[in-house]
């Protein structure tokens, strides 16, 4: 017999079928309230006295989660999982509450709270018309991921001129000793023809 049936006070029910039931709800109530209620053998009493303690616990919760809610901004968190964290409690509170809560909301939420100095990233979002906040999250976890990576990449080598690897080194150094080889002798070779070749106007043949 299911749970809802043991529990419905006008259902008759035996002491063996009360038994699994009983057994089910204090399993999963505190330790305090097990002690309590030790005494309670009726499914259908321990589930009504339970009621009646925490039934009142949506007015309690709603009122400070809808505060939450309305105060939750996407520009107060360093990190976008935090911010992930939190909405989700808070959403979870709220429905709890038997609030309706859309993914529209979420990514409105988040869309409408970037920080000031974002506002043209923020639209680049909206123009890639998420649909599910998972969607929104999921991109902007990756963009944390690779803003990170540029950020250490630059941090292991400012900008500025790369330097030679030492391989790369060796090879043009010996390039150009061997350049310089090659420059000298076609040098002495061109010298010696120009010189055969040149007229000496000092030359007197008398």
């Amino acid at each position: 017999m299911g749970l809802s049936k043991t529990i419905n006070e006008e259902n008759e029910i035996s002491s063996q079928d009360k038994a699994k039931p009983i057994i089910f709800l204090r399993r999963h109530i505190d330790e305090g309230l097990k002690c309590e209620y030790l005494t309670v053998k009726n499914p259908s009493a321990l589930w009504k006295n339970l009621k009646e303690r925490y039934d009142h616990q949506n007015e309690v919760i709603l009122p400070v989660t809808r505060n939450e809610w309305n105060a939750l901004r996407f520009q107060d968190f360093k990190k976008v999982s935090d911010y992930n964290s939190i909405i989700f409690r808070i959403v979870s509170q709220l429905r709890f509450c038997e609030q309706t809560i859309t993914d529209e909301d979420m990514l409105e939420k988040t869309y409408s709270t970037f920080h000031a100095t974002n506002m043209t990233l923020q639209q680049q979002y909206r123009i890639r018309g998420f649909t599910k906040y998972f969607d929104l999250i999921s991109s902007l976890l990756v963009a944390k991921k690779n803003n990170e990576l540029l950020m250490k990449n630059h941090q292991s080598r400012p900008t500025g001129p790369a330097a030679f690897p030492e391989t790369n080194v060796a090879i043009s150094n010996n390039f150009r000793g061997r350049g310089r080889g090659r420059g000298r002798g076609r040098g002495r070779g061109h010298s010696h023809s120009h010189g055969r070749g040149r007229i000496n106007y000092n030359y007197d043949p008398s």
